[in-house]
């Protein structure tokens, strides 16, 4: 063929087979091959048996391929065959070949005509073959059998198009001469798939069971339905040859004679037969795969780059190691509190173009879902006129009031106020739920270590339920609070009329407590607390911790020095305060809580937070809870915090946290699998490495036109008809006819 290199090319390409093989269908590559595909019965497996020489495929009636078969053929001086799920075992019988592909066959589909798109390895070695690869597919059909499912047809075609429509496949469509090939199954799925024609071979059998009077000429001659590669024209051996064993050697001499003596063929019988036909898909597989060979290369480095990483991770793991689970625990926690930051944050890798997630689903709860509900609780305003005329009769009672009594405003405006309270609650649980579903999102990626999954999970959820409980008390306890006190002597009411009105904005406004600003807060000059303190943060050398008189009122938080209240120390506004707990010391006594400013600024002189302390934790709970009337809330620890901080605690707490990290048979598969694979590319790349493919070869074949009239010839090195002439024929004339013909000089690259 020119130089060891090229010869090498289709050896080469078994190896990477067999190699990548073992990593399963984990490793995507597409290698070069042939696809023999065919309509059921159209003549595919004497084809095959032909090449070999031997019968060693199964016979029947209906679908006799039900799983695709790669068939490696292999020159070699030894003949024998060895399948790759039984690797080692060399089998010299052929007809035992053909039982262990019934066995192997029936062990995935079953013994009732049942398919399985996992492939079958065989690989022959033989004196009388030249190295090709080829794949075996079921027969196209359209009427199941047996157990077969009624789209059967669409089954078998969708095996076939996941070889066929890899660029790197040939194409070899089988179709017998005694049918219309106009409507031939094979030839339009094989035009469908290669509309120019690059990869397609067609094959012609049964030209010699043609009615008479007719042949294929035009076709063989490629003027009928032309292909850039040709067409090849073979004869078989007929159902009766078979079941007379006949032997396949004297069927390819009857071939020969057959095409030599045919009239409408002896013109192109040295282009015509089974070896011919083997020695140009020979010829052409090896041209496609240098064609190839670069692309894939990238793409075999690519995947090896891509699994490196991983694989090392997965060599130096040690299941039993206490070590290496506890650094594997820290690591996927900490990518966890990552990922649920990212979602939340609204950065990561991977954003969502489908549909809202994480913290865009709460901004739109915050901005757009909550608002419309609080929008269906307005009441239309005749209905309002209406219950607050009878507030006032009933109020009445049997007198006629002078004066619109207070009681009637309180009673409306706490109504309204109330119907506040299930669109507050619905909102907390739609944003908890959004919260779950971002953290289950989270947690799913911990599904190779089911248990510590399973504590991740239960541990967050709990501490979003106890957020959502405190959180739920609040917004009550806020609501309570406006409830508890109508404020009628607010800025915003002076002047306003009791009845429904409209204002210049057109917003209603009833008993000047639905105002511009919405819920009138308490009195500015409301006292909700008074009550000794200490201050316990300040230095010994500035006078150290120290008692002081406070009030705090709902804009303020004032200290004196002493209840009296003459002298006042300070006056500490309440904007943008926040109330955070403080860990009692060893030695004190005291119950304290600390004030910091949300703006990061200092609180008081040159302090950040002011500490403070109290007797009792009775004490501390009044003061948290006046603190909370004034608007300053407790310092959350919001879901991403506690996962960075508190979780990995919570999750050691449980106790022995290696039992945490034991693997999902999943991942131990996966693992497994990662490994052979990336063992497999390794090799692959070591093979086409060692592979040279300096060589000249025959061109891609030319376009089809309607000026081509000839069939396309190809000019074959007398070295590879040294293979032809002992594999096929050895019969001296013969050879010596055949030696001569396809040594003419070709007429078309």
């Amino acid at each position: 063929m020119g130089n060891r290199g090229m010869e090498e090319l289709i050896p080469l390409v078994n190896s990477l087979q067999d190699a990548l093989s073992s990593a399963g269908e984990s490793c995507s590559l597409q290698l070069p091959q042939i696809a023999v595909v065919g309509e059921q019965s159209a003549g595919k497996s004497s084809v095959l048996e032909s090449f070999v020489g031997r019968d060693f495929l199964p016979r029947g009636t209906g679908i006799v391929t039900r799983r695709p078969l790669i068939i490696q053929l292999v020159n070699d001086r030894s003949e024998y065959g060895e399948f790759l799920h039984s690797r080692g075992e060399r089998f010299t019988d052929f007809n035992e070949i053909c039982r262990e592909i019934v066995r192997e066959t029936n062990r995935l589909t079953g013994s009732n005509k049942g398919l399985s798109a996992v492939p079958m390895h065989l690989k022959i070695h033989s004196p009388n073959v030249l190295n090709l690869t080829l794949v075996d597919l079921p027969g196209i059909t359209k009427l199941p059998v047996g157990d077969q499912p009624k789209d059967i047809e669409y089954q078998i075609r969708d095996m076939i198009m996941q070889y066929v429509c890899n660029e790197n496949c040939l194409i070899l469509a089988v179709m017998p001469a005694t049918s219309d090939l106009t409507n031939s199954d094979a030839l339009q799925l094989a035009k469908n798939v290669d509309p120019q024609g690059l990869r397609t071979i067609g094959v012609l059998t049964k030209l010699d069971l043609m009615d008479a009077g007719t042949n294929a000429r035009e076709i063989l001659e490629n003027k009928l339905l032309p292909l850039r590669r040709g067409y090849v024209g073979v004869v078989n051996r007929s159902q009766r040859d078979i079941d007379g064993r006949k032997d396949v050697r004297a069927a390819l001499l009857a071939e020969q004679s057959f095409f030599q003596n045919h009239p409408a063929y002896r013109h192109m019988a040295e282009r015509m037969g089974t070896p011919y036909l083997q020695r140009i898909l020979n010829q052409q597989l090896t041209n496609h795969i240098r064609d190839k060979l670069p692309a894939f290369c990238s793409q075999l480095q690519s995947q090896l780059l891509a699994l490196n990483k991983e694989a090392e991770e997965y060599r130096q793991y040690s299941p039993d190691g206490r070590t290496h689970r506890t650094k594997t625990l820290i690591q996927s926690v900490l990518h966890l509190a990552g990922d649920f930051g990212k979602l939340i944050e609204g950065f990561g890798d991977n954003i969502d173009t489908v549909s809202l997630s994480g913290g865009a689903k709460i901004n739109q709860i915050f901005h757009e879902v909550f608002p419309f509900e609080l929008t269906k609780v307005e009441s239309d305003e005749k209905k309002l006129r209406q219950e607050i005329s009878f507030a006032i009769r009933n109020i009445h009672g049997i007198r006629r009031g002078l004066f619109t009594p207070d009681m009637a405003f309180e009673t409306i405006v706490r109504k309204q106020i109330s119907k506040l309270k299930a669109p507050c609650v619905k909102f907390v649980d739609m944003v908890t739920q959004q919260l779950m579903n971002t953290v289950y999102q989270c947690v799913n990626k911990l599904r190779s270590f089911p248990a510590l999954q399973e504590q991740t999970e239960k541990i967050v959820a709990t501490k979003i339920q106890q957020q959502e409980r405190k959180c739920k008390d609040q917004v009550l306890l806020f609501l309570d609070v406006q409830l508890a006190y109508i404020n009628t002597k607010h800025e915003d009411f002076i002047g306003m009329s009791f009845l429904p009105s409209s204002n210049q904005n057109g917003r209603r406004v009833v008993a000047g407590v639905v105002g511009n600003q919405g819920v009138a807060p308490l009195s500015r000059l409301t006292i909700i607390r008074k009550g000794w303190l200490t201050i316990s943060n300040i230095g010994f050398m500035k006078g150290g911790a120290r008692k002081y008189w406070f009030i705090l009122t709902t804009q303020t938080l004032s200290w004196f020095k002493d209840d009296s209240e003459k002298e006042k120390s300070y006056m500490l506004p309440l904007d943008n305060l926040k109330l955070r707990d403080v860990q009692k010391g060893f030695l004190s006594s005291k119950f304290a809580f600390a004030l910091f400013n949300t703006e990061s600024r200092n609180i008081y002189k040159n302090y950040r937070s002011l500490a403070l302390a109290c007797e009792s934790p009775e004490e501390l709970d009044g003061w948290r809870e006046s603190l909370l009337h004034a608007g300053v809330y407790p310092e959350h620890v919001t879901v991403k915090e506690f996962i960075s901080s508190e979780l990995l605690a919570q999750l050691c707490a449980l106790g022995d946290c290696s039992e945490l990290m034991d693997e999902s048979p999943e991942q131990q598969q996966h693992r497994k699998q990662v490994l052979r694979k990336h063992a497999a590319l390794k090799e692959a790349l070591a093979i086409v490495s060692n592979l040279s493919t300096s060589a000249c070869s025959t061109a891609r074949p030319p376009p089809v036109d309607s000026a081509l009239s000839q069939t396309p010839s190809f000019s074959l090195p007398a070295k590879s008809m040294v293979r032809t002439k002992s594999a096929y024929y050895g019969h001296a004339p013969a050879v010596a006819k055949v030696t001569s013909a396809l040594n003419q000089p070709a007429s078309r690259e």
